[in-house]
């Protein structure tokens, strides 16, 4: 692949279904005819925007045959311009192999929100998906729960955790806590879970995600996922109490309140991971999944947990977990 600066990660969607035969392109436009921005006002409605973007259901010809689609997803390689050169980074690299794509392809530009908008990770793929990042939205913390591969029911509530450090005045100093090895992380994850008291009635799942990256997993009744991030967001203040932001959700956020109580208990006599904080809380709902919607089924090849995450939401296989470039060329 061309050398580019700075992308954040890259994922393979393959799709494999009842297709007999795949237009001779790598990008498509996603409807029959080129919709330019200034068609779309921004009085349109998000039903309208999705309807011109249904890309999974244009890219599919159906048939008798099985045929497979690839879609490359290299999230984050776009930039704004540099201010010592004016250009991006795409603009000022060398793209020889994404020219040589291009000049035989059929090309498009597509809006997965609305004008100005600019979706995050998981809004995006939503999007690529086929499915409304409006109607379709979900938050991080269901995302990484699914990521490392926890089995969700309806009504579950997640969210991600932070190892943090908190110095004896019980300020932040650090948020990611020195960003520790991922076998550091597991160990200082798993001293929790092996401590931590649940609430009666209540399931508590840990699970350690990526260096100082957990995942949290409430089950139980009367649970809600109205609950405001403790992370303070800069050092020097204290965590943020867990706190409801509906009625539905004040037994969540009692819930949460002591099991970070207990972790800085358990954590204590760590020198720099001592604190959880929370954020991304979320409840898990069921969607409708890729091959309902578009009669075509999917496997997900990505190396990060909330990509995984996303492709398990909408019902993708996962097809292992990479740990390079070449990994993911060779699982696909």
């Amino acid at each position: 692949m061309d050398r580019t600066s700075r992308f954040n990660s890259s994922c393979l969607i393959g799709r494999r279904s009842r297709l007999s035969a795949i237009p001779p392109c790598v990008v498509s436009a996603p409807s029959s005819r080129y919709v330019h921005r200034d068609e779309l006002s921004l009085h349109d409605s998000q039903d309208r925007i999705m309807t011109h973007f249904s890309l999974p259901d244009d890219l599919a010809i159906r048939g008798k045959n099985s045929g497979t689609i690839i879609m490359l997803v290299l999230d984050g390689l776009g930039g704004l311009p540099h201010p010592d050169t004016g250009r991006t980074e795409l603009e000022s690299a060398r793209t020889p192999n994404f020219d040589a794509l291009a000049s035989r392809s059929s090309l498009g530009m597509l809006m997965p929100v609305g004008h100005g908008v600019t979706p995050g990770s998981g809004p995006g793929h939503l999007a690529l998906f086929g499915y409304d990042p409006i109607e379709s939205m979900i938050g991080r913390g269901v995302l990484s729960a699914l990521g490392v591969g926890l089995a969700l029911e309806p009504g579950d509530v997640a969210a991600r955790l932070n190892l943090a450090n908190v110095d004896v005045d019980g300020l932040v100093t650090d948020r990611r806590a020195g960003r520790p090895t991922d076998e550091d992380g597991r160990r200082v994850i798993g001293k929790v879970k092996g401590a931590i008291k649940a609430p009666d009635g209540v399931e508590v799942t840990l699970v350690h995600e990526k260096e100082h990256r957990a995942v949290l997993v409430m089950r139980g009744a009367g649970l809600g996922a109205q609950v405001g991030d403790t992370d303070p967001q800069r050092t020097g203040l204290p965590p943020v109490p867990a706190k409801a932001r509906h009625p539905d959700s004040e037994r969540t956020a009692e819930i949460v309140r002591d099991l970070l109580e207990q972790t800085r208990g358990i954590l204590s006599d760590e020198p720099v991971a001592n604190a959880f904080l929370a954020r991304g809380f979320a409840q898990y709902v069921r969607y409708p999944t890729f091959e309902e919607r578009y009669g075509l089924r999917a496997v997900a090849v990505a190396k990060y947990p909330m990509y995984r995450g996303v492709a398990s939401l909408v019902g993708m296989s996962v097809d292992g977990v990479p740990t390079s470039n070449e990994q993911t060329v060779a699982l696909l």
